[in-house]
């Protein structure tokens, strides 16, 4: 059976040695990076909108939650299926633009995306 890891041994194995605490601390660093880049994404706004604005709602990029509103004459509107079909469109857009945040706070990570310029 053959090991990834080079074998052991007092020798100095020079350049084509493997150096796993090289490793751990990309490792380390690639979480940092993740956590901070998260961290960021939560922490900002987006609004998705319907209706021609009838409707809004705030979360982050994170995914929470924050507001909801909806235009006093949509308010009063009889049409319950319309203002249902309105704040689930403002719901899409607004998980839409979370996820662009997420992946634009990604993108700079190795192995996560492109980073947008």
């Amino acid at each position: 059976m053959s090991s990834l890891l080079p074998p052991s041994g007092s020798g100095d194995q020079g350049d084509q040695g493997f150096d796993i605490s090289q490793l751990f601390e990309q490792a380390e660093a690639m979480q940092e990076a993740l956590l901070a880049a998260q961290t960021h994404a939560a922490s900002v706004e987006v609004e998705g909108v319907s209706g021609g604005g009838a409707v809004k709602i705030v979360c982050t990029g994170g995914m929470e939650f924050r507001r909801v509103t909806i235009s006093p004459e949509l308010a009063t509107a009889d049409d319950v299926p319309l203002m249902e079909d309105l704040v689930l469109a403002a719901i899409r857009d607004a998980i839409s633009k979370a996820a662009d945040v997420n992946e634009q706070a990604l993108g700079g990570i190795a192995g996560f995306g492109e980073a947008n310029a």
